[in-house]
């Protein structure tokens, strides 16, 4: 079957280069040659690194360090050059005959709301034009931002909100519903999809260009479905690289920084990076670039020691307010991991105490765990390196082939914290474009390296040095007993505390301490172990101790392409494009497994050390864009529709429809309805995740086959609330399983349906404008969007070998027959509710003296509540409001430049299955200094972000963020010709 589609695939290919290679070859005509030079019309000094191109073709080159250039093709006459720069306003000039030299002064750019972009439309427009909201950083942009690198300046722009998970692994999000590893979010890198498959997660910038490659940023908040597909439901980003054609020669850069300077738990420490960029091109034929860039730091550190379970709640113990704060004994700690009381993984209900004279009192405990700080690897590092190879075919198309890999560590949040070590990830394209076609295949290799899951690793360092929790809670009880023998034969309020810290300290006696050799070795042990399993030893070894390697695996290919007819249709713009994409996972025995394996094979090692069959996941889609102008284009229409096919679900159409409405050169209005949908990514469809004593599973129904846990399943929620009922019958007296069966309508069936693809509509409405002479540029929209079917994740619990309602059922869920009553799942589902939230946002950017600019936004983002509360929290997970205020100017005096940013958002509720609590407002300041040294062609810039040093936390759970100093240099456009 992959031979069948493979062979398809190629012979369309081939059909469809054929018929682009005859249509260039018809275009060409007789060699002819045009040359010149480029001067700064207001220093009247030469300009290297123009760019110089033939307006509707691939042809091109660059202006020397002397600011000259030479340019020869095959065209017809007339034809256009087009000249731009960053800085400087483009210039055409007609070329109407052969052997001309020209002389070409470029004008300081002063208009604002000038770019072009390509994301929103998957064509060229101008950006006060494009029927959605979007934003763009070039070159200039990112150089005069504070952000420590291009990637950081991200956090900066109009509706974005940054989460740093690790110094190496940053995610952005717009619009709400964020969460660490966020699929909801696009992220290319020139085209290419970033995503980490079976990880889940984009990797932010990790393989993504360095920061001598980047030539540009554009960002598209909302859904983005109708033209790119799948995962962008919330918004993309597509960082597009430097061409070797256009920048060539050695470039070289150099940071160091320094973070850790107070209040984030760690020691003052160092940070560096460091890249090269070589590139060159022949005869504006053929051209290459490499890159090389090497990170490494100490990574920022999630150490809260938040009670999330605080005293009192049902899952904790509210009948004895002595046990508060640190003396709670169910704490469950932000960072702390083996103590998960919320999950119900982790907990010993340790019954039939006498406290404050009262028979049969029951104790929710919470195993003690591990500090996250322990855990995880404390540096982290990211090589990356790559290779273009771009040729130009004609005048009329360019063929190239991209190879990128990347190595990085870090620590990431999914429905756990997973440390990242050696994760590597590769990236093969090739790519046909020309000025009216593109032609894209790429492939995706993915290896987890020495990465591993930091919550089994908790489990099973408290497992395997502590024993069962039927060993430890009867070691816990019997401490409670004694400390009460040996205190007044009572335990009571007043000694309760004692009591019960005595008691952890007994049942943790052999447990292994961190800082401790046999720490070390265990913890080693257990990374280095393929199997989640929960088992129960004293004897760490790999045959009886479960274990934590996170080993993934798996590849992605896909092939896209896209043709623009509009010159064929003649009375309306008109682009079609398709689509395909086939995931292929490798089972680890973990996370995936051959799903065509009986249940009770499923995560076994076979005898050739694989664990079954490679497991696919399959996508097609195609698009197409009509655009027509009308009232001698003052009005523009966009409608376009795409289908996407998953063999898993339903085929679904995804239209968006737009109008852009521009009365004079001035302003612009705009309004769009779309639709989007996105398929459940390979872990939300696919896993099957032995986590402990919960097991982590997808949402695709054949996963639940003799499992139970859609049709047969109570919520976990209603089970601490039953469990805590019987508890309080039991204590004033009654029999524990007639107290059970009289408080069973407590519990509530799950009755969860299949998996199905999350749908969004979204209306939004905007304006651009350029005012004052083009010294004021605002840029203002709002929009609401309605979301179907939210993805999340819900826990249930399974009565062992009885049917949901029966008496059996019942009892199995008492938490006393936890092991034997009952399997527990955290399961991958669509909410039953709609979701609606609204927002806007409003960007200023005002040139009000001289080179003097102030730039600011603020961003206003509101969920919709609902009347009655849904199966799982969805986590909306977004400040309601948050600005950026910028002052700078790029020359102050002579070479030198300078930005200070000040941001702020405020506190604002932060939901997940891992952690959920309040994340306080933040308020920083980000400021730099740049000084050009143009004889050196080289750039020096020192700065930092939030240079106040107030630490400060993104999401719950997350790291704590203090100040990073740096100091960076650049050398550019060295050796160049």
């Amino acid at each position: 079957m992959k031979l069948f589609y493979q062979k398809h695939f190629y012979a369309l290919i081939f059909l469809f280069l054929s018929i682009q290679f005859q249509q260039l070859h018809a275009q060409e005509s007789q060699l002819i040659e045009v040359s010149g030079t480029v001067n700064d019309q207001e220093l009247k000094t030469p300009l290297p690194g123009v760019s110089v191109s033939i307006k509707g073709t691939v042809a091109g080159t660059t202006t020397d360090q002397n600011g000259k250039f030479k340019l020869r093709s095959k065209l017809k006459f007339p034809f256009k050059l087009v000249f731009t720069s960053i800085g400087f306003q483009t210039q055409e000039f007609d070329v109407k005959e052969s052997g001309l030299q020209l002389n070409i002064a470029l004008v300081t750019q002063t208009l604002l709301g000038n770019e072009v972009v390509i994301t929103a439309s998957r064509v060229p427009e101008n950006i006060l034009k494009s029927p959605v909201a979007i934003e763009k950083l070039d070159i200039r942009a990112i150089r005069d931002s504070p952000a420590p690198s291009f990637y950081d300046a991200l956090e900066n722009v109009k509706g974005v909100q940054m989460t740093t998970a690790s110094l190496t692994f940053k995610i952005p999000n717009t619009r709400g519903f964020n969460i660490p590893s966020n699929y909801r979010f696009m992220q290319l890198v020139d085209g290419i999809d970033m995503q980490a498959a079976t990880l889940g997660v984009p990797l932010g910038n990790a393989i993504g260009p360095t920061e001598l490659d980047i030539a540009s940023i554009e960002i598209t908040p909302g859904a983005a479905s109708a033209l790119y597909g799948m995962n962008a439901i919330n918004g993309m980003s597509n960082l597009i690289t430097k061409s070797p054609f256009l920048y060539q020669g050695l470039s070289f850069y150099q940071k160091g920084g320094l973070n850790h300077l107070g209040g984030t738990g760690r020691d003052a420490s160092g940070l560096t990076e460091t890249a090269v960029r070589y590139a060159k091109a022949f005869n504006n034929r053929f051209a290459f670039k490499v890159n090389l860039s090497y990170l490494r730091g100490t990574d920022w550190l999630s150490d809260t020691r938040t009670d999330q379970n605080p005293n009192n709640l049902k899952s904790a113990n509210p009948s004895f307010p002595s046990l508060n704060g640190e003396n709670n004994v169910a704490f469950d700690g932000w960072n702390k991991y083996g103590d998960d009381v919320l999950a119900g993984s982790n907990t010993v209900s340790v019954s039939g105490l006498n406290i404050n004279g009262k028979a049969n009192q029951t104790l929710n405990v919470a195993r003690t765990g591990y500090w996250e700080k322990d855990l995880v690897k404390p540096k982290v590092d990211n090589l990356k390196f790559d290779i273009g190879l771009n040729y130009r075919i004609g005048n009329f198309a360019e063929l190239s082939y991209d190879y990128r890999i990347g190595k990085m560590g870090g620590v990431f949040q999914r429905g756990n914290k997973i440390q990242l070590d050696n994760v590597i990830i590769q990236n093969h394209k090739l790519e046909l474009k020309g000025s009216n076609f593109l032609v894209r295949a790429y492939m995706s290799l993915e290896n987890s390296g020495d990465s591993y899951n930091v919550k089994p690793l908790a489990d099973n360092l408290d497992l395997a040095s502590g024993g069962s929790g039927t060993v430890w809670g009867g070691k816990y009880k019997n401490a409670l007993n004694a400390y009460a023998a040996a205190n007044g034969g009572a335990l009571n309020d007043a000694n309760l505390a004692a009591a019960t810290a005595y008691a952890r300290q007994q049942a943790d006696a052999g447990r292994v301490e961190p800082g401790t050799q046999a720490f070390e070795t265990l913890k080693n042990t257990i990374i280095g172990i393929n199997n989640w399993d929960i088992k129960s030893s004293t004897i760490p070894d790999a045959t009886t101790t479960g274990g934590a390697a996170l080993i993934q695996k798996s590849r992605l290919y896909h092939v896209e392409g896209q043709w623009d007819l509009s010159k064929q249709a003649k009375y309306f713009g008109l682009l079609i494009g398709g689509d395909a994409r086939v995931y292929s996972i490798i089972p680890d025995g973990n996370s995936f497994v051959d799903f065509s394996r009986p249940i009770a094979d499923r995560g076994k090692e076979l005898p050739d050390g694989s664990f079954g069959k490679d497991i696919h996941y399959k996508k097609i889609g195609a698009f197409t864009q009509v655009t027509k102008t009308f009232f001698e284009e003052k009005l523009k229409l966009f409608a376009s529709i795409r289908y996407d096919y998953n063999p898993e679900f339903d085929p679904k159409f995804t239209p968006r429809i737009a109008a852009v409405y521009s009365p004079d050169s001035h302003n612009n209005f705009r309004i769009t309805y779309q639709q989007g949908y996105r398929f459940p990514g390979l872990f939300e469809a696919l896993s099957y995740v032995n986590n402990g004593r919960v097991k982590r599973v997808g949402s695709l129904s054949y996963i639940n086959e003799g499992l139970g846990y859609l049709d047969n399943s109570y919520t976990r929620a209603s089970g601490v609330l039953f469990n805590a009922a019987v508890n309080a019958a039991v204590a004033a007296g009654a029999d524990r399983n007639t107290a059970a069966l009289a408080n069973r309508d407590i519990l509530v069936k799950a009755d969860l349906a299949k998996g199905s693809p999350e749908k969004i509509n979204s209306l939004e409405i905007g304006y651009k404008s350029v005012l004052l002479e083009n010294k004021l540029f605002v840029d203002i929209d709002a929009y609401t969007n309605t979301y179907t079917g939210f993805l999340g994740q819900v826990q249930v619990d399974v009565p062992k070998g009885a049917i949901v309602g029966s008496d059996a059922a019942v009892l199995n869920m008492l938490d006393a027959n936890r092991d034997a009553g009952q399997d527990r799942y955290r399961v991958y589902t669509n909410a039953k509710n709609k979701y609606r939230n609204y927002g806007s946002a409003l960007g200023i950017t005002y040139n009000f003296y001289k080179k003097y600019t102030v730039a600011g936004n603020v961003s206003y983002n509101k969920i919709k509540s609902n009347a009655q509360d849904d199966i799982f929290v969805t986590g909306f997970n977004t400040p309601e409001w948050s600005t950026n205020l910028t002052i700078g100017n790029r020359e102050i005096v002579k070479n030198l430049g300078f930005s200070v940013v000040y941001k702020w958002q405020n506190s604002f509720l932060w939901e997940s299955p891992l952690v959920t609590g309040r994340v306080a407002a933040i308020s920083t300041f980000d400021a730099q200094v740049t000084l050009k040294i143009p004889k050196a062609s080289a750039f020096v810039k020192v700065g930092g972000t939030n240079i106040l040093n107030r630490p400060f936390l993104q999401y719950a759970g997350g790291p704590t963020i203090g100040a990073l100093y740096y100091a960076a240099v650049t050398f550019e456009g060295l050796l160049s010709k």
